[in-house]
């Protein structure tokens, strides 16, 4: 006979497993955004220092640094067919199988890289296979995010979504904090000069081995999302899961996608490059190193502000604290600029510090916001996909779009107007879209989570909600 006591001893073993298990989704999620973005930013930082003279010196001295930084941006464009695929196959197989897929397919690129020979030694082959692995890092960033997030938020307590969707999300400062770590480390162990051009640069490449490795430990020890398991045990997987998200949810895409151009714009002025650029350039002439240092500073207070943003969004909601965020934001472009104009390195600081609270306070809650806007049977499709078109329109050409308005004004006053349009345009997106913090996520209330996520129709009431 069971008794009281037996119960309860029950319920807390089961409170505690799952509270274990969740730390370990945690983990794996955000193992998997590190590698993502540490991926991205290490090819991004060599790629400056001598890919132009390695792999593409043909294309003459000026172009070759255009199609270096070309190289650079070109996984942008291929998110969404990673957002496409990851989708498909997460709402068919899976969110915890394509972790891993994506994991492997990332760092495999990326230690490919750092074994890949010049164009001195192969010719032409040697760039169009540089392109080919950057076209697959770009495939498989493009489905990370998706997976990554869903386990996180899948797995969480309702009232802890946006602290567990935060951790997916930490992944960017960590990885800018790791690459830029690993490059600087390598650059004062090995000279600049011809050692760091001959074998130095590859080692940052090839030390991502070691995360594919712990990560694959980490991912593999993590249970398949309860929701999808939901789904595949009711046999309600959508045949074609992408198919059937634009055929009914297509308005909820295009909002969603427009909810991080503003976030994605303006973090894509340090993260791309721009800032450092800009503060050492001509114009303002700050000490290449003390940028750098500066740069970092930036991604840890866009680490914690990120994570504070994730457990605000839990106690007052997504859509609020994206508010208070893009409000600061729309603030704050212009003093950005303002300040890293007076060449004073106290003032770059300063700036950073207020443009990183506001990117933190716009993407901590990102990964709840979206996992609570879309059904279960197409929610990875959504998320990913979203996210992935989000980023093309925000931060794929940001700093294009800057530099073209720096060469074509002289000032800054234009970047700063840019910013704000893509900052308005993502506050009023999300003004749009309606909180739904703590909805049940599963497939048995698919028929509440199909109606009443943007403020164009009416919510259910709260009874029809109960009986669902």
């Amino acid at each position: 006979m069971t008794t009281p006591s037996t119960t309860a001893t029950t319920t807390a073993r089961t409170t505690q497993g799952s509270r274990a298990n969740q730390r370990r989704v945690a983990a794996a999620t955000l193992v998997g955004t590190t590698i993502e973005w540490y991926d991205f930013f290490i090819y991004a930082t060599i790629a400056g220092l001598v890919f132009r003279d390695l792999f593409f010196a043909p294309a003459g001295a000026g172009f070759a640094q255009v199609v270096t930084f070309a190289s650079v941006g070109i996984s942008f464009l291929f998110r969404p067919l990673g957002a496409f695929l990851a989708g498909h196959y997460g709402d068919k197989l899976g969110r915890r199988v394509i972790l891993v897929v994506t994991l492997v397919m990332m760092g495999g690129a990326t230690t490919l890289i750092g074994v890949l020979p010049t164009h001195q030694s192969i010719g032409l082959a040697a760039p169009l296979l540089l392109l080919v692995l950057r076209v697959l890092q770009g495939i498989s960033a493009g489905g990370e995010w998706g997976g990554a997030v869903l386990m996180a938020v899948e797995h969480a307590e309702p009232r802890r979504r946006g602290l567990a969707g935060a951790f997916p999300q930490l992944g960017v400062p960590l990885g800018m904090l790791l690459a830029t770590g690993v490059t600087a480390l390598m650059t004062g162990i090995v000279s600049p000069g011809e050692a760091f051009v001959e074998w130095g640069w590859r080692v940052p490449f090839l030390g991502s081995i070691v995360l594919i490795v712990l990560g694959y430990l980490v991912r593999i020890a993590v249970d398949e999302s309860p929701i999808f398991q939901e789904i595949a045990e009711a046999k309600e997987r959508e045949s074609v899961p992408v198919v059937e998200l634009f055929r009914r949810y297509w308005a909820l895409v295009v909002l969603a996608a427009l909810v991080f151009v503003g976030n994605n714009a303006v973090g894509y002025m340090s993260t791309g490059g721009f800032i450092p650029a800009y503060a050492t350039g001509e114009g303002v002439g700050m000490e290449p190193t003390a940028v750098l240092v500066a740069m970092t500073f930036g991604a840890a207070v866009w680490f914690c502000s990120t994570l504070g943003a994730g457990i605000l969004s839990d106690r007052i909601g997504r859509k609020p604290t994206y508010q208070i965020g893009y409000a600061w934001l729309a603030l704050t472009v212009f003093p950005l600029f303002w300040l890293i104009d007076t060449g004073e390195i106290g003032m770059l600081y300063l700036a950073l510090f207020l443009v990183c609270i506001g990117t933190g306070l716009t993407y901590g809650p990102q990964a709840a916001l979206y996992s609570e806007l879309f059904p279960a049977s197409v929610r990875f499709s959504g998320v990913s996909i979203s996210y992935a078109i989000g980023a093309i329109l925000g931060g794929a050409f940001a700093p294009m779009i800057a530099q073209a308005l720096l060469e074509r004004t002289g000032g800054s006053t234009a970047i700063s107007a840019y910013l704000l349009v893509t900052v308005v345009l993502a506050f009023a997106a999300v003004s749009l879209v309606r909180d739904r913090r703590g909805i049940d996520l599963s497939i048995r209330n698919q028929a509440e989570q199909e109606t009443g996520a943007t403020v164009f129709g009416p919510a259910r009431p709260r009874h029809e909600r109960v009986s669902a």
